[in-house]
């Protein structure tokens, strides 16, 4: 079977999100969602993209575990995965949902000085 880079991005996404979920136990990890995965179009490099729940500093040292694992992580893939390369993984933060929480407080804080109410809007 030959993959393509989308149909390989989406199994690396659901093979890491279950590693993380039923194998990888250090407690330094906190609340990670895989949100994407980026695979080069020569299936050599693949960018793990990751949503940490948390302060600044509980996200650094989820991404810090995360790339000391990043060898066992490969190797599993290999494993699950049938490819001629298991591609190289790099983790990285992806803040993007922090950024559109924080937007939404800003809106509702804004419509509450405002006055505005759900009915008005």
């Amino acid at each position: 079977m030959s993959f393509r880079p989308e149909r390989l991005a989406e199994a690396i996404k659901k093979e890491v999100s279950d590693l993380l979920r039923d194998e990888l136990k250090d407690p330094r990890i906190g609340f990670v969602s895989i949100t994407a995965v980026k695979v080069s179009k020569d299936l050599r490099y693949a960018d793990i993209y990751v949503s940490v729940f948390g302060e600044p500093a509980d996200q650094k040292a989820t991404i810090d575990v995360l790339t000391k694992a990043q060898g066992f992580i490969r190797s599993e893939l290999g494993r699950r995965i049938r490819l001629r390369y298991t591609p190289e993984i790099n983790f990285k933060l992806d803040q993007s949902i922090g950024r559109g929480a924080h937007l939404i407080k800003l809106i509702n804080e804004v419509r509450v000085k405002g006055g505005i109410s759900d009915e008005q809007s």
